[in-house]
């Protein structure tokens, strides 16, 4: 199954230094819509209402429990989370529908807090279980593109895609688009929030810095594609 591509990457301050946590992800549908792409007018469209609700996954970070000091002195990478549209997925996978728009959270969780803490099951709620999430990482989910521009720029930049790249083709006309997009990077979104319950206020709070790299496609199209 794909790896989740972009990767999304945070930066976490403001945890206890000595207290333990777990660090993991969720995504959940935007709507209750279904859609589908209008070539001609280069638009989303609904087609209908979403398909029926698939099992809760949640993706663990590996490094997961760890203290606040280590979290927070590192760039927090979720490359390794995998999605499929397999509803009878056992392999722990993030299962989603194709056509659907969703948006992933990252979850801070105390490990006292964790017990509960499960890939098939919801994340638990309650004190010391904080959850962030940015509009920036809104995505739709497709099987396939249709746009051969798409295709070949994410088959080079996408680091799971190199079984697909020809090294011998003429890349001149592709090469020309990516200098003009491929580089394109945002500014880093910043978003200070109030402590987790129970956790010392310390500076400014617990602070999450996202790095959203969407690639080329935020340029040419007007939604984030992540294919599944």
């Amino acid at each position: 199954r794909p790896r989740m591509f972009p990767a999304m990457r945070v930066k976490i301050s403001g945890l206890d230094p000595h207290q333990q946590y777990y660090i993991a992800m969720d995504i959940v549908p935007v709507d209750n819509k279904r859609y589908r792409y209008v070539y001609h007018s280069s638009k989303w469209m609904v087609a209908g209402n979403a398909d029926s609700p698939v099992p809760p996954r949640v993706y663990i970070h590996p490094d997961s429990p760890a203290s606040g000091e280590t979290w927070m002195r590192q760039v927090i990478s979720f490359d390794k989370l995998k999605l499929t549209n397999n509803e009878l997925d056992d392999q722990g996978h993030i299962i989603l529908h194709s056509m659907h728009k969703y948006q992933p959270r990252v979850h801070v969780i105390r490990k006292d807090c964790g017990d509960d803490l499960s890939p098939v099951k919801p994340i638990p709620s309650g004190e010391g279980v904080k959850a962030f999430s940015f509009p920036e990482t809104v995505f739709t989910t497709v099987t396939a593109y249709q746009n051969q521009q798409i295709t070949r720029l994410k088959i080079d930049r996408n680091p799971f895609a190199k079984g697909f790249r020809d090294s011998g083709r003429n890349r001149m006309g592709l090469e020309a688009l990516v200098e003009s997009y491929a580089f394109w990077r945002p500014s880093l979104r910043t978003l200070t929030f109030e402590d987790i319950p129970g956790i010392p206020k310390q500076g400014n709070g617990l602070l999450c810095v996202l790095s959203v790299q969407k690639c080329m496609k935020i340029k040419l199209c007007p939604s984030f594609l992540i294919k599944i």
